[in-house]
């Protein structure tokens, strides 16, 4: 159904061909019985099943834990990959050699099915693998388009040059440094290193709002200058890992060919923003001419698939043109139905990406009683200093005569959440970070996750939260940038 997906290999994502993919893995097993012996067969379809079943099982208890502690539950979803995966429970397992599956849930297959344990465990190990996979990929590109629809471009400009400033220093300082500090500091080499900084520079829209609107902080001058910036932050944030994910994909850092990616993504994205009346007034007048129920989000995966190509063909990656698709049909006046229609891939496909990123965390790699993790660890300090103080140093950027909480402007810019885990998943996903360095990023994305909420109750006045808190959660759907339902 969906239309563009970013494949495992060359990330070039297109959802149409992801589901078709999907069917591919899925038809010889459940059509050919000829080709495969029963036992085989009902192996796949109970591999697939009870690891989906698990899944969602560990990711609605682990959510709802995290909703009680007034966490976001993308949390929950990362923390059941990390208990899911070879490093605990081995329920879900990527790696081919060295990690072991969990042996009762291969017993029980078997038991099952009546397959042999070696045709279990194939199933178990690659089917289900492939499966997962693609079904991550579909998450990661319907998550850039919704955070594409739920951009508010006409409040982004309201808050102008001061949202620019914070999200531009917020996006330069954090990668600059990171970058560097890897490199000099650690000897990590030029790509893996630029990635490792490419994760710490954009900032979670969904958990600041949240918060925010929670201590009453919403419609303050703080709070829209950081949902603002945040905004850009996205942006830039996506700018920034397409053009790391080519270079990646060429494995050459040539000045001409960076000058070329940061131009031409940049007016991608700026060609989707200000034509955005254009493409989107043809959108709204061809939904309206076709008298079909399904015609609204046929046409949208249509005109996804179209800017993911577009962006592909231009030499970048298609998950920005997904991205730039969701900016253009967020100013429609069918943002609402969009956002409805695109739920149900939201809750399921988004989950199965954020628990597979946390099954592909090597935790052993974080063991500090192993001499060879400490370096590592000492890589996840160090990104978590260099996460908050870049993006505190941001909030200090804002040129104003009006008395404002630039310690707050910059506190708000610090959750990672889940961008950042887009970032530590496709690093993985390319083999362009080592298990240690994408451990310690998505230790960074959980640490600034759970602090952020923490430090902005601290940072803003407590009269102006316990005045203002209902008010402006009444009235912050209307007036402001939505929050992420993944927070």
């Amino acid at each position: 159904m969906l239309g563009a997906i970013l494949t495992a290999n060359s990330l070039e994502l297109n959802l149409g061909l992801s589901i078709n993919s999907l069917l591919n893995e899925l038809s010889p097993h459940l059509l050919a019985a000829d080709s495969a012996s029963g036992g085989e067969e009902k192996a796949t379809i109970a591999a697939l099943v009870g690891t989906a079943g698990i899944i969602f099982i560990f990711s609605v208890i682990l959510g709802e834990i995290c909703t009680r502690l007034k966490l976001p539950t993308v949390l929950g979803d990362l923390v059941a990959g990390m208990l899911l995966g070879g490093s605990v429970l081995g329920l879900i397992v990527f790696s081919s050699e060295g990690v072991e599956v969990n042996t009762t849930l291969l017993r029980g297959l078997e038991v099952i099915t009546g397959a042999s344990s070696g045709i279990v465990e194939q199933a178990y190990r690659f089917q289900m693998k492939d499966f997962l996979d693609e079904s991550a990929n579909i998450g990661l590109l319907t998550l850039l388009f919704t955070t594409g629809l739920e951009s508010n471009l006409k409040e982004l400009i309201r808050v102008g040059t001061q949202a620019a400033t914070v999200a531009i220093t917020g996006v330069f300082v954090p990668f600059v440094l990171g970058t560097f500090v890897l490199i000099k500091l650690f000897g990590i080499a030029t790509i893996p290193a630029l990635f490792a900084g490419a994760a710490l520079t954009a900032t979670s829209i969904g958990i600041t709002a949240k918060v925010l609107q929670d201590i009453g902080n919403l419609k303050s001058d703080e709070g829209q200058i950081i949902l603002g910036a945040a905004i850009l932050d996205d942006i830039l944030g996506i700018v920034v890992l397409a053009v790391v994910l080519s270079l990646v994909q060429t494995g050459e850092i040539e000045i001409s060919n960076i000058i070329y990616l940061l131009t031409s993504a940049t007016l991608f994205v700026l060609g989707a923003v200000f034509l955005n009346n254009i493409f989107g007034s043809m959108f709204v007048k061809a939904v309206k001419k076709i008298n079909n129920p399904a015609a609204l989000m046929l046409l949208a995966i249509v005109f996804l698939n179209a800017c993911s190509l577009l962006a592909t063909a231009i030499g970048l990656e298609a998950i920005l043109g997904a991205f730039a698709a969701g900016l253009v049909l967020g100013e429609t006046e069918f943002q609402e139905k969009l956002q409805g229609l695109f739920e149900p891939f939201i809750f399921v496909y988004t989950t199965i990406f954020f628990v597979t990123i946390g099954a592909k965390v090597d935790l052993s790699v974080l063991n500090p009683t192993v001499a060879a993790n400490h370096k590592g660890l000492i890589i996840a300090a160090c990104l978590i200093v260099i996460a908050i103080l870049g993006k505190i140093v941001a909030g200090f950027a804002v040129f104003t005569n009006k008395p404002i909480n630039k310690l707050a402007i910059g506190t708000g810019m610090i959750p990672r959440g889940e961008v950042g885990l887009v970032f530590a998943g496709l690093g993985a996903t390319t083999g362009a970070l080592s298990n240690s360095l994408d451990a310690a990023i998505i230790i960074m994305v959980i640490v600034t996750t759970l602090i952020a909420p923490i430090m902005l109750r601290f940072v803003f006045p407590s009269s102006t939260t316990s005045d203002n808190s209902e008010e402006y959660a009444e009235n912050s759907e209307t007036d402001c940038v939505p929050v992420s339902k993944f927070n």
